[in-house]
């Protein structure tokens, strides 16, 4: 499970039956442990309706060969949840 700073909404997602799709250490050594679900987070939608610490911040990457993702990323435990792009995946189901 993911830090207590993203764990309401993991727990969110994994109730409604979202596939996940990866967990573990993605990008480098600097991640602890990152979830990917089969959706697209709507990210301004969560934040307003979740009570996000400051220290969650908003995390998009917008690769080309390197993979696409859109989620949030706790900066004090290294934790991470991630969607996918919007422009990459606009067809996958959208999580609000």
């Amino acid at each position: 499970m993911v830090c207590e700073h993203l764990s309401a909404l993991e727990r969110e997602i994994l109730e409604q039956g979202v596939k996940e799709t990866y967990r573990g250490q993605a990008w480098s050594d600097n991640c602890r442990e990152w979830v990917y679900f089969e959706c697209v987070l709507d990210l301004a939608a969560l934040r307003v309706r979740l009570d996000f610490a400051p220290c969650v911040t908003d995390h998009v990457h917008r690769g080309t060969h390197d993979g696409a993702e859109a989620g949030f990323v706790c900066n004090q435990c290294h934790d991470g949840i991630m969607g996918a792009h919007s422009d990459v995946n606009a067809h996958w189901p959208r999580y609000k």
